[in-house]
């Protein structure tokens, strides 16, 4: 068992659950929105990832568990999902929101969940790293609670990053963004293949 920092915990999900990516779709889906339908949308993108992100913590291991799957094989695999996800940052295209039905308020809430809740900020790679996260802290509450906390302040972060979307891209630019994304997208590639080699390490203790 490692005891890791709470800055560790939060570095780990700042790369990977970040809402940078969503935020093209994301101004595009609120545009034309009154204020109070914006700050709707927001919330209901960020509850949806929290909610995300603890239900991995919560029953990531025992979904293991069920599936006989070993930590190390779900290391290796998640490790190369963080490679694909990583990868597909830093060649990230423009995408678009298709916009039949804008007016639909509920087709907004819907798309606000899926796809720019899942799986744009907090996807496959995200519950990945939170269940690798847990298998190291199992049973011992006080790091389950940094880990908490982490989740906690990444979900204010990316509330944040919605609620300011508009003056964000403003203030960045487009390449400022792309450059953003970039970062973001290497820190994900270095942390899958951290997960890689600890999970060949545990498999194959001699080599």
């Amino acid at each position: 068992m490692q005891d890791f920092s709470f800055q560790h915990y939060l570095l780990g999900l700042f790369a990977v659950a970040n809402n940078i990516p969503a935020i093209p779709l994301y101004l595009m889906l609120i545009d034309g929105l009154s204020r109070k339908e914006q700050n709707k949308l927001c919330f209901i993108a960020t509850l949806s990832s929290f909610i995300t992100m603890v239900v991995a913590m919560v029953t990531g291991m025992g979904i293991l568990a069920f599936f006989d799957i070993s930590v190390n094989a779900f290391r290796i695999a998640g490790g190369l999902l963080l490679l694909g996800t990583g990868f597909n940052m830093m060649n990230q295209v423009e995408k678009s929101i298709e916009k039949a039905g804008e007016s639909n308020l509920a087709k907004k809430i819907s798309s606000a969940i899926v796809p720019i809740s899942i799986p744009l900020t907090t996807g496959a790679g995200t519950m990945s790293t939170i269940i690798l996260f847990t298998q190291d802290i199992h049973h011992f509450h006080f790091l389950e609670l940094k880990l908490f906390l982490a989740i906690l302040t990444m979900t204010m972060i990316i509330y944040v990053t919605f609620r300011y979307s508009p003056k964000i891209v403003q203030l960045m630019g487009p390449t400022g963004m792309d450059v953003l994304t970039k970062i973001f997208g290497l820190i994900t590639i270095a942390l899958g293949v951290q997960f890689i080699l600890t999970g060949i390490t545990g498999a194959f203790p001699h080599l």
